[in-house]
């Protein structure tokens, strides 16, 4: 992730935890509406935008090329934006028939101190990891 982002994208940015690990924070810590920004697991350099709508946590990979970000596929308009906060607050402000409404973000600082150390150390690890 590169430094410039805001702080939005900083505070829901999770790193590289997996699929099941953010289901289970969604639903331990989130409600309806609740959502994180995660590495994508398949695709490099990419992220994914996950959001709980009960009894789902929804997944929308957000794509970097030429400049802007976007949202790959899932029948979501493909709009570009120069910032994954652009992006992010962007589809918070609108209702997007083929998304969840993005509510409530899931800040990493305002979790319980063992799940944020759990996640913070997972985020170091991999960010030494992948350079």
């Amino acid at each position: 992730m590169e430094q410039e982002e805001e702080m939005l994208v900083r505070s829901i940015y999770y790193g590289r935890i997996g699929s099941e690990a953010t289901e289970r924070l969604l639903e331990r810590f989130g409600h309806d509406g609740s959502f994180l920004l995660r590495d994508s697991e398949t695709v490099r350099g990419a992220y994914c935008l996950c959001v709980r709508k009960a009894p789902y946590v929804h997944t929308y990979r957000l794509v970097h090329s030429a400049g802007h970000w976007y949202v790959q596929g899932s029948g979501v308009t493909s709009q570009r934006f120069r910032t994954l906060e652009a992006l992010i607050e962007t589809y918070r402000r609108s209702q997007v028939a083929a998304m969840p409404s993005l509510t409530d973000p899931l800040d990493k600082t305002q979790l319980p101190n063992s799940m944020g150390q759990e996640f913070f150390y997972m985020e170091l690890n991999s960010s030494t990891s992948a350079q």
